[in-house]
């Protein structure tokens, strides 16, 4: 599939679903459900802030990280983050002792799977543009050492 997502709205919606991971615990209501829960979208939240002020790209500010390393993170990252409530039992925990669902997992699924199809989905992204061509010359199949 071809990339949809342009480089400049990944750098915007970066800053944004960071900022969202960040407060999510308060936002949603996460506090009393499991440290998982809690402590998860706020490490990943940081980390995704840091790597989006270091990042060489548009949005970045101070452009030293690598891009291509970025959206493999992000969709290791969206991954751990979307698999989490299953991963740790809190999913099972939607239903309270007054039977009501309350979907507390719900946050987490939806960041980190947009993180995860924004990882793949980028312009640029390892997952759909392959190797650049500097990679591929100059290596093993060089012939400048005979």
């Amino acid at each position: 599939m071809k990339p949809f997502i342009s480089t400049a709205v990944y750098g915007v919606l970066n800053y944004i679903i960071a900022l969202t991971l960040i407060a999510s615990p308060w936002l949603f209501d996460l506090r009393s459900i499991s440290s998982a829960a809690f402590f998860l979208p706020i490490y990943i939240g940081w980390l995704q802030l840091i790597m989006a002020i270091f990042t060489n790209n548009e949005t970045g500010f101070i452009k030293q990280f690598p891009v291509r390393i970025h959206y493999t993170l992000d969709v290791v990252m969206g991954f751990i983050l979307l698999m989490s409530p299953f991963i740790y039992g809190f999913a099972f925990d939607s239903v309270r002792a007054a039977g009501v669902f309350k979907g507390v997992f719900l946050p987490e699924v939806l960041l980190g799977g947009l993180l995860f199809i924004m990882g793949l989905f980028t312009k640029k992204s390892p997952f759909t543009s392959g190797l650049p061509k500097t990679h591929a010359e100059g290596l093993i199949g060089s012939t400048d050492s005979i």
